[in-house]
C-alpha cells in the first residue's frame, strides 16, 4: 500500500461525550461551516480508548493510568492522527478561513504559542525557549513524527502535571528533538495562536488579533477548567483509601476502587439522585462558582436545592438564564434566619434519597459526588465524609492538605438518616455530622482533591479558626513555583477566577527551587501575622510559625540553622533581570550625596534596568543645588532619572528620637515616600527605598534581595558590620504580645514600645537565611511595583495603631501580602545624630528605648 503524502481532509475533535458545551457550539461550527466537503468527527473518551484497545494496545497501561482526564484527551489525539491523518483542533478552537491553503503540500503542521507564554511560571521553569500548542494539529496518516511522539509519551509519562506528561512541553520537546526524516512545518503564532491566554493578557497586556492574517483563533477556553475543559475521569484501578466505622466503632479500612461501582453504572444499574444544597445570602460571585462546580459534577444524577435571602435577586436571575432544570431555587425573604434554619429548609425541598452539603463559597472537584457516592454504594454505608481537605488561602497564596477529621461540609448522607440542623448561625454542621457518625455505617475517604475549603476574610469562622487549620495541614505550599504550580493543576479542573492564578504566574526574580512542584515545600508553613493589640484590649495574636532550632520564639524562618546562608541571586543573563526603580527622599543630605552616589554606581546590576527617583523637600544646605549638578551624570548612567523637588513646611525643634515628635516627622516621610512614589514610578517591575543615609551595603544588594523571592524583603540594617540592629522598624511580635498591655506605649495614636517589648529584632535572629516580620523598615526596602499600583502606600495617619513604613507592613498583611526579612544580608547606617536626611528612619525605635530605660 503506497504511503499517503497528503493531509486527509477531516478534522477531529475530543469532547467526553457527544453534548458540545454551549460555550463552545460555535466554534465547532465554523471549523464545519468553513471546511463543507470534509469529514467531521466528534470523538468520545470512550472511542479514544476503543481505537487505543483496537490498534494500539501498547499504550493502555500507560494511557488508563493518567491521573487526569485531560491527560487521556491529549494523548489520544497523537494515535487519532497516526492512523487517520487530518486535523485536530481544540473545542475552544475558531476557524475563520479555510485552512486548505495552509496545509498544501505539507505533511505535518504545528503553530507556536505567543512568546509571552514562555515568560509565565511555569513555562519559564522549564526552560523552553518556545512552546508548541496542541490546539491544533495537522498531519498526514501514520506520519514518522507521531510514532516520535507516541515514544515521548512513554518515556514522560511519569511526569506530574499534564503539560509535561502530555501537553505543551511534551510536544515542544518532541518537535526540538524530532528525527531528521521527519517533515515539520512549524507556523508562527500570529496564524494560529494570536490570541494570549487569559493569564498572559492580565500579565502582558492585551492584544488585538490580525484577522487579515490569522486562520483560526485559540480562545484558552479551558485554561481555566470552566466549561470547555474535559471532564477527568478516574484513573482507571485508581485506589483511594478509605476507612469505615458502626456507630463510631471502626470496621474496615483499605483501598477502595472506583471502577466497579462505575462498570455497574454503565450498565444501567440505577444511580439514586444527590441533591446537593446550597445556601446562600449575598456572595453572588461565590455562588456562581459553586454553581459551575455543580454543574461540572460527573455523577449522573444530581440536582441543586439552592436557598437564596439575599437581599437582590441577581442569583436568581443568573439561575433563570442557565436554564438547568437540575437547579431548583428556592428565593427568601432576608428575614435573619440562621444558618440551621436555612439548611433544613434546603433538605425539605430536596427530592434526592442523598444529600450532599454544598456550601457556596468553597470549591468542589468535578468528581466530587461521584466518588462519594461510589464509595457510600459500594461500602453499604449511611454516609461519606471526607478525610481531608484542601485548605487555600488565596490572599496569602498559601496551599495545603488538612489534618485527617470529620470535615463537617464533605458530608453526602442518607436523607433518611439526617438529624434537622440545630437553629444556630455557625457550627450548625457539626452536631448533625456527630449525630450521623453515631447512627450508622459510615464511610471516610482520603482524596483531598475533591473539595476545596477557602478562606476568603468573610467566613463563617474568622481568620484564627483558619489559620489553626493550617497550623495542622499536613502539607503546606506557600508562594512561589510549588504554590503556582499547584493552583494550575487547581485550574485545570476547578473554576478558579483567572486573578487568583495571574498572581502566582507572575515570573520569579530567583531561580526555580530544586522542590518538584507537587512536592511538598520544605519551608516553614506560614500563618497570619498577628494583628496589633488595640487599646485597652489586646487582639488575638497569630500562631506561630514553625520554626528552626534555636530561632526566636514565634517566628518562622527557612534556611540553614548554622551560619548565614545567602539569598539566591537573581536570573542570568543579566537581560532577563527585572527592572527596578530605586526611590530615596531626601533632606538637609548634602554631607551624604557623595557616599550614596558612590554605593549606587557600585550596584553590580545592570544599569539598563535601574531607575532612579530622588525627592528633596525642606533643605537648607543645598541638597537641591547638589542634586541638580549629580543629574546629568545619573541621567547618562541610569535607565531613568526622576528628581522631584516637594516641600512639606516640616522643621524640628528638638531631637528627632523624641516619642513627641515621631507621629508628625513620620507622617510626613510618608507623604515624602507617596508623593515620590505617584512622580517617579513608571513601567519598573520592583521598587528599592533605599535611605540615602546608608553608607555600605553589598553590591549585589538588588540580586539578593529578589533572590528571596516574595513581593516584600528587607536587609537587615546595622549600626556596624555585625552589629547591633539599627533599624528598629523590622520586628517580630513575640507570641505572646497579644497578652501585653501596650496602652502604655501608645502616644499621639501610634504605639512606641521600648526596644524589646514584645518584638525580637533582627540581631537575635542572625544564622538564618529568611524570616517573617511583622513591620519592616524603609533604609532597605525592596517591594514588588505592583504592590504599590494596587494601592500599597505608606499611612500618613495611625493604620492599626502604626505608621509610614510598619503601617505600609500591616496594610500589606491586610491585602494578603507577608513581609520578609533577611538577617544576613547586613546594609550599614551609622548613628549620628541632630538634622539628616528626610529618609532617615531608624531611629524611630531609639527615644523610645531611651525613654523606655527612664520608664523602668
Amino acid at each position: 500500500m503506497a504511503e499517503q503524502s497528503d493531509i486527509t481532509p477531516s478534522i477531529h475533535q475530543i469532547w467526553h461525550d457527544k453534548d458540545v458545551p454551549p460555550r463552545c457550539q460555535a466554534w465547532v461550527e465554523s471549523w464545519r461551516r468553513h471546511h463543507p466537503g470534509w469529514e467531521y468527527r466528534l470523538w468520545t473518551q470512550v472511542e479514544c480508548r476503543a481505537l487505543l484497545a483496537e490498534h494500539y494496545r501498547w499504550f493502555l497501561p500507560i494511557y488508563d493510568r493518567y491521573p487526569e482526564g485531560v491527560m487521556r484527551a491529549e494523548a489520544g489525539r497523537y494515535f487519532i492522527l497516526d492512523r487517520f491523518g487530518g486535523v485536530y483542533v481544540d473545542l475552544d478552537f475558531e476557524c475563520l478561513r479555510p485552512v486548505d491553503a495552509l496545509l498544501a503540500g505539507q505533511e505535518l503542521v504545528v503553530g507556536l504559542e505567543p512568546q509571552e507564554h514562555v515568560q509565565l511560571l511555569s513555562a519559564h521553569r522549564s526552560g523552553l525557549p518556545r512552546l508548541v500548542g496542541t490546539g491544533f494539529l495537522a498531519a498526514r496518516p501514520g506520519h514518522p513524527f507521531l510514532a516520535h511522539v507516541h515514544r515521548q509519551l512513554v518515556g514522560s509519562h511519569t511526569r506530574s502535571g499534564s503539560l509535561d506528561a502530555t501537553g505543551t512541553f511534551m510536544l515542544t520537546r518532541a518537535v526540538d528533538q524530532a528525527p531528521g526524516d521527519c517533515r515539520i512545518t512549524v507556523l508562527a503564532a500570529r496564524t494560529l495562536y494570536p490570541l494570549l491566554s487569559p493569564v498572559a493578557a492580565e500579565l502582558f497586556g492585551d492584544r488585538p488579533v490580525d484577522r487579515d492574517h490569522a486562520y483560526a483563533v485559540h480562545h484558552w477556553a479551558d485554561s481555566w477548567g470552566r466549561d470547555v475543559s474535559v471532564s477527568a475521569q478516574s484513573v482507571a484501578g485508581r485506589q483511594i483509601p478509605f476507612w469505615t466505622s458502626q456507630d463510631l466503632r471502626p470496621r474496615a479500612k483499605g483501598g477502595l476502587d472506583l471502577d466497579p461501582q462505575r462498570e455497574r453504572w454503565a450498565s444501567g444499574a440505577p444511580a439514586p439522585t444527590v441533591s446537593c444544597l446550597m445556601v446562600t445570602k449575598d456572595r453572588l460571585p461565590w455562588a456562581m462558582r459553586a454553581l459551575r462546580c455543580f454543574l461540572a459534577q460527573t455523577y449522573p444524577s444530581v440536582e441543586l436545592v439552592v436557598v437564596d435571602d439575599s437581599a437582590d435577586g441577581a442569583l436568581e436571575d443568573h439561575v433563570r438564564a442557565l436554564a438547568d432544570p437540575r437547579i431548583r431555587f428556592r428565593r427568601l425573604l432576608p428575614e435573619g434566619r440562621t444558618l440551621g434554619e436555612l439548611r433544613n429548609i434546603a433538605v425539605d425541598l430536596a427530592t434526592g434519597p442523598y444529600v450532599c452539603q454544598w456550601d457556596d463559597d468553597d470549591l468542589y472537584d468535578p468528581e466530587r459526588v461521584e466518588v462519594q457516592m461510589a464509595a457510600l454504594l459500594g461500602l453499604d454505608a449511611t454516609a461519606c465524609f471526607l478525610a481531608r481537605e484542601r485548605l487555600w488561602w488565596p490572599k496569602r497564596r498559601l496551599l495545603a492538605v488538612s489534618g485527617a477529621r470529620v470535615w463537617e461540609g464533605s458530608m453526602v448522607c442518607a436523607k433518611e438518616v439526617l438529624p434537622r440542623y440545630p437553629a444556630q448561625r455557625r457550627g450548625e454542621d457539626t452536631p448533625v455530622a456527630e449525630a450521623v457518625l453515631r447512627a450508622g455505617r459510615v464511610v471516610s475517604v482520603d482524596a483531598p482533591e475533591l473539595y476545596t475549603y477557602v478562606y476568603h476574610g468573610n467566613n463563617t469562622f474568622d481568620e484564627p479558626h483558619f489559620a489553626g487549620l493550617f497550623d495542622a495541614a499536613t502539607h503546606v505550599w506557600v508562594s512561589g513555583p510549588a504554590y503556582a504550580g499547584h493552583l494550575r493543576a487547581m485550574a485545570a479542573r476547578l473554576p478558579l477566577d483567572p486573578a487568583d492564578l495571574v498572581r502566582a504566574e507572575r515570573p520569579p526574580t530567583g531561580p526555580a527551587p530544586d522542590t518538584a512542584p507537587h512536592a511538598a515545600v520544605d519551608a516553614p508553613r506560614l500563618l497570619p501575622h498577628a494583628r496589633r493589640p488595640a487599646t485597652g484590649a489586646a487582639e488575638s495574636a497569630s500562631a506561630p510559625g514553625v520554626a528552626e532550632s534555636g530561632s526566636a520564639p514565634g517566628v518562622a524562618v527557612s534556611g540553614s540553622a548554622s551560619g548565614v546562608a545567602e539569598s539566591a541571586p537573581a536570573p542570568a543573563p543579566a537581560a532577563e533581570r527585572p527592572s527596578v526603580l530605586v526611590l530615596t527622599p531626601v533632606k538637609d543630605a548634602v554631607t551624604f550625596l557623595p557616599r550614596y552616589l558612590e554605593n549606587l554606581r557600585a550596584l553590580d546590576y545592570p544599569r539598563d534596568a535601574v531607575s532612579v527617583g530622588l525627592l528633596e523637600g525642606d533643605s537648607h544646605d543645598g541638597t537641591w543645588e547638589a542634586l541638580r549638578d549629580a543629574l546629568p551624570a545619573l541621567e547618562a548612567e541610569f535607565r531613568r532619572v526622576t528628581l522631584v523637588r516637594r516641600h512639606f513646611g516640616f522643621q524640628l525643634t528638638g531631637p528627632r528620637w523624641e516619642p513627641a515628635a515621631q507621629r508628625q516627622r513620620r507622617s510626613v516621610l510618608a507623604r515624602a515616600r507617596n508623593q515620590l512614589l505617584s512622580r517617579a514610578l513608571g513601567e519598573e517591575e520592583w521598587v528599592l527605598w533605599l535611605d540615602v543615609d546608608v553608607t555600605d551595603y553589598p553590591p549585589d544588594l538588588i540580586q539578593r534581595l529578589l533572590g528571596a523571592r516574595e513581593e516584600i524583603v528587607v536587609p537587615h540594617c546595622v549600626a556596624e558590620r555585625g552589629g547591633p540592629t539599627f533599624d528598629l522598624n523590622t520586628f517580630v511580635l513575640h507570641p505572646d504580645a497579644a497578652a501585653l498591655d501596650w496602652s502604655r506605649w501608645l502616644r499621639d495614636g501610634i504605639l512606641q514600645p521600648p526596644r524589646g517589648f514584645g518584638r525580637s529584632y533582627l540581631e537575635d535572629l542572625r544564622g538564618h537565611e529568611r524570616v517573617r516580620v511583622d513591620a519592616v523598615g524603609g533604609t532597605a526596602l525592596l517591594v514588588h511595583a505592583n504592590l504599590h499600583r494596587d494601592g500599597l502606600v505608606f499611612p500618613t495617619v495611625p493604620y492599626r495603631e502604626l505608621i509610614e513604613t510598619e503601617g505600609l507592613a500591616a496594610l500589606a498583611q491586610d491585602m494578603g501580602v507577608e513581609c520578609w526579612a533577611l538577617p544576613g544580608v547586613e546594609v550599614v547606617h551609622p548613628r549620628h545624630w541632630g538634622g539628616g536626611p528626610l529618609s532617615r528612619t531608624g531611629e524611630a525605635g531609639l527615644g523610645a528605648e531611651a525613654q523606655g530605660s527612664v520608664d523602668r
